[in-house]
């Protein structure tokens, strides 16, 4: 089993920092990019793709990073989503995320095959959470934020289990949809949130 670690890291020199991103794929809610630059001395232990990671345990490591890293968040919202598309909304929240950055870095390590472009040298590894700490890191802060997002909204739109479903398209979800319709946070672009867009004009 892969376990990453710092090898891309030290391929750089200067200040490196890791990027990742979740929520690419719910009918709800924005889309989170996390940029974190880690201190190679000091680091939390058990740091993996997030999605590898019990909820308590991805809760425990993140608040550890927030604590001894330099941890920057972006988001892009459902509007911007429309706007832009999702590819380019994502980038968007990745450029946020390092511009929040106290200390802005010299290299990036990103998530993905897609270059965000972020103004500065970057390298693209494809299962980067799985391969470098500092991406490790970034898909952990990222998720439990973005989760975190996901419990705030249920509180005011709470007919759909974003709680629980963090805006994935789940049962539940498609059920809220179809006995409460479609919110101020739902992506209208998204194929089952515009089909019943259509479907409500269509009965106008």
């Amino acid at each position: 089993m892969e376990k990453p670690d710092f090898s891309f890291e030290n391929q750089e020199t200067g200040t490196v920092v890791g990027i990742d991103e979740v929520g690419r794929g719910p009918f709800a809610g924005p889309v989170v990019a996390a940029a974190v630059i880690l201190n190679p001395q000091d680091y939390p232990e058990g740091m993996k793709d997030s999605k590898k990671l019990s909820k308590p345990r991805r809760e425990a490591l993140a608040q550890i990073i927030f604590e001894k890293a330099q941890v920057g968040i972006g988001f892009a919202s459902p509007v911007e989503i429309d706007e832009l598309n999702i590819l380019q909304a994502t980038f968007l929240a990745m450029r946020r995320a390092t511009e929040s950055l106290q200390c802005q870095p010299d290299f990036a390590l990103v998530d993905g095959n897609r270059d965000p472009k972020l103004g500065f040298p970057t390298r693209l590894i494809v299962k980067g959470d799985s391969l470098s700490l500092s991406i490790a890191a970034a898909s952990i802060v990222a998720k439990v934020t973005r989760d975190q997002k996901m419990c705030d909204l249920a509180i005011e739109f709470p007919h759909y289990g974003w709680e629980r479903n963090s805006g994935y398209g789940t049962a539940e979800h498609r059920k809220g949809l179809s006995l409460f319709g479609v919110t101020p946070q739902h992506r209208r672009s998204f194929a089952p949130i515009r089909k019943i867009l259509e479907s409500d004009k269509a009965r106008c």
